[in-house]
């Protein structure tokens, strides 16, 4: 389980298809700190490590992508030199200072613009017709594993659904979101309190 709060942003520094697709992730992590076959959320993608090493501040970390996860996230991401934001998995009594985030991608979004709001950048974001129902204005969503606040959202007429984030520039500077630009892909996953009580809701309909 995590949060959508990012402590470090790694570097993808081999990529190579060994069945499974193996990566290994450089990142300012203490390596002592990195259990074996620990949980480390890359980009909102929970994944498992296999490898570890290299010294404090400067480790790095071995994962096994499946194709399945390959499929289901953004197409690239798993590329050498690609970066990701890193987050590794809660303990008990760590504080909550995102929200309950799964780290199991729900679909990918395209970034509509970007436009600039006081010190803070304004993201506009578009979402498939299925993910839709799970987005509300002041809800949570994580995107490429940050937990962020929707500030508003556009239904659209066929289906889909545009939605707005405010991006700090903390975030912008400790994250990958800085970077984005209209046109990129990102990770999306809903709130997963929202899809319990979508499920509810349609059970009772």
């Amino acid at each position: 389980m995590f949060t959508g709060i990012i402590t470090a942003v790694g570097t993808i520094r081999e990529a190579q298809q060994k069945g499974d697709l193996r990566a290994v992730i450089a990142c300012p992590y203490d390596p002592a700190r990195i259990a074996i076959g620990a949980s480390i959320a890359c980009s909102g993608v929970c994944l498992t490590v296999v490898e570890r090493g290299g010294s404090a501040g400067d480790a790095w970390f071995a994962v096994d992508i499946s194709g399945e996860t390959v499929s289901r996230t953004v197409p690239g991401m798993w590329q050498h030199g690609a970066q990701l934001n890193l987050e590794q998995a809660m303990k008990l009594g760590d504080e909550l200072g995102g929200h309950i985030v799964t780290g199991h991608v729900d679909g990918i979004g395209s970034v509509v613009g970007t436009c600039p709001v006081g010190d803070s950048t304004r993201i506009g974001i578009s979402a498939a017709a299925e993910l839709a129902p799970y987005i509300a204005a002041k809800g949570s969503i994580t995107v490429n594993g940050v937990s962020l606040t929707v500030n508003e959202v556009s239904d659209q007429a066929d289906g889909t659904c545009h939605f707005a984030l405010n991006i700090i520039p903390h975030t912008a500077e400790v994250t990958t979101l800085g970077a984005l630009r209209a046109g990129d892909a990102v990770n999306l996953e809903i709130d997963v309190l929202a899809r319990y009580l979508m499920r509810m809701q349609s059970l009772r309909g």
